[in-house]
């Protein structure tokens, strides 16, 4: 079956980016495994019984929601890098997925955008991430966005038989 496209009334429309909520939980569950890929996933593929997408560790709050005329399109996970007060000045970006139906309509600039400027409202002068060094298309976007590498992580991960680089990027944040 193929993927259904955006409808053509919101071709070229802003994505709507709002915080996450509990009631996104099966959504965002739903998404999750759709857009796995050893492209950007370290962690084995989800089998059935699935767990609940928000736990303890991923609360609602530390999602940013992208949505286009009402369906889910995209999240991005938004937290501290640790509870220590001494980076309390840094956000990390850890997890962005797509919808295939909504990708290449600027759905995951939109949410990198938010979670820049939510970052900034939280206080926050530097914006982190890690990616996986054959994740061009992710690596570009960030780039794009004034991410620079940082570090890099030599053969790091073991995917699908072949060591993967994992790449620091970082970023200041303006006003």
């Amino acid at each position: 079956m193929s993927e259904p496209k955006i409808p053509s009334t919101s071709h070229g429309a802003k994505p709507l980016i709002r915080p996450g909520e509990r009631a996104d939980d099966n959504g965002l569950s739903e998404l999750d495994r759709d857009t796995w890929s050893t492209l950007h996933a370290v962690l084995p593929r989800a089998e059935p019984p699935y767990l609940p997408f928000f736990d303890a560790k991923h609360p609602p709050e530390h999602f940013l929601v992208a949505e286009v005329d009402g369906r889910i399109a995209g999240f991005l996970r938004l937290l501290p890098p640790s509870p220590l007060a001494a980076n309390a000045h840094v956000k990390l970006i850890q997890g962005l997925a797509v919808a295939r139906w909504a990708r290449g309509h600027g759905v995951a600039r939109a949410l990198l955008r938010a979670a820049m400027d939510e970052a900034r409202r939280l206080g926050a002068v530097r914006i982190t991430l890690r990616v996986l060094g054959h994740n061009g298309p992710a690596r570009a976007l960030y780039e794009s966005e004034g991410f620079k590498v940082e570090g890099v992580l030599p053969g790091e991960f073991l995917l699908e038989g072949k060591y993967v680089d994992d790449v620091l990027m970082g970023r200041t944040l303006g006003p």
